[in-house]
């Protein structure tokens, strides 16, 4: 029997590819447009939960883009 598993996912831009990663587990992956890096992280993540226990998984309600700025030398 299959379980239906809830996920929040953020994809960017970074150069020439787009990058999607999962919030509650440490997976991401990339593609060439915003559809691919989120069909490529699906796939990942069946791969990912094939052998893993969802205890593992974070729980993450209502996430927030919050920026931050630092200076460096």
């Amino acid at each position: 029997m299959k379980n239906t598993i809830q996920l929040q996912n953020v994809v960017w831009k970074e150069d020439k590819f787009y990058v999607a990663q999962c919030l509650n587990v440490e997976v991401s992956s990339f593609g060439k447009s915003k559809k691919e890096a989120l069909v490529n992280l699906n796939e990942a993540l069946e791969l990912y939960f094939e052998d893993q226990k969802l205890t593992k998984m974070v729980k993450i309600e209502n996430p927030s883009i919050v920026k931050s700025s630092f200076l460096h030398a």
